[in-house]
């Protein structure tokens, strides 16, 4: 196995996070890893705020208190409905994840209490919150999905954990007043990141993989 692929098979999204910041030349060198995302003509559609120490902190406790007490508004369209096998995933994820932290499907208060950790970013000591020109349109967003799977796996190779959030994107308004975006880009998601706090019960499951038999049509 080279490190490439070891690195697709053993990256995970990290749900619990230490609190100790990562050194400044750790992110600097995985952000420039991330740079090298291709992008339809080159554009480099993605802006990334990157959040960290007293404003994250002020940050995930505003997102908190706006999530419990406003409806949510996301820039890009949500999905409209889960069907068939899109369903199934996710189901098995979530109920792995309840799972692992001991919450049963009939718990819905310690269910609800489990889900606010995305707008705790997990305890994460960064988020990055990635951003497109709202003039590119979709093009633009999966120019910024491809920026955030290349962060990702940046982050692996460094040895550090990261989860991608949609969450981050729940609430665009609120996330564009305080990081002080332009309205004329669109909030695409955030990647929360530090190191994993390992003993965690709920950073030890993992998702499947579909087999190619489910997703490629061979046209010969």
């Amino acid at each position: 196995m080279n490190e490439f692929e070891r690195i697709l098979k053993t990256r995970h999204s990290c749900r619990a996070f230490q609190p100790t910041p990562l050194p400044r030349e750790t992110i600097e060198r995985m952000l420039a890893l991330a740079q090298h995302t291709p992008s339809w003509c080159n554009t480099q559609p993605w802006q990334v705020h990157l959040v960290s120490g007293e404003p994250l902190e002020r940050f995930r406790t505003q997102y908190v208190e706006r999530v419990q007490t406003r409806e949510g508004r996301a820039d890009l369209d949500v999905p409209l409905a889960y069907r068939g096998e899109y369903q199934a995933r996710r189901l098995e994820c979530g109920m792995a994840l309840y799972a692992s932290v001991g919450i049963t499907r009939q718990d819905k208060a310690a269910a609800k209490q489990q889900g606010m950790e995305n707008y705790r970013f997990f305890g994460a000591p960064h988020l990055a919150v990635i951003t497109t020109p709202r003039d590119l349109g979709a093009y633009g967003a999966v120019d910024c999905g491809g920026y955030l799977a290349t962060l990702l796996y940046a982050a692996a190779s460094l040895g550090v954990a990261a989860v991608p959030q949609a969450a981050v994107a729940m609430h665009s308004d609120f996330v564009r007043e305080f990081l002080g975006i332009a309205d004329t880009r669109l909030v695409v998601a955030g990647v929360s990141f530090g190191l994993a706090a390992v003993e965690h019960p709920i950073n030890g499951f993992r998702t499947t993989r579909a087999s190619l038999d489910d997703v490629v049509t061979w046209v010969e």
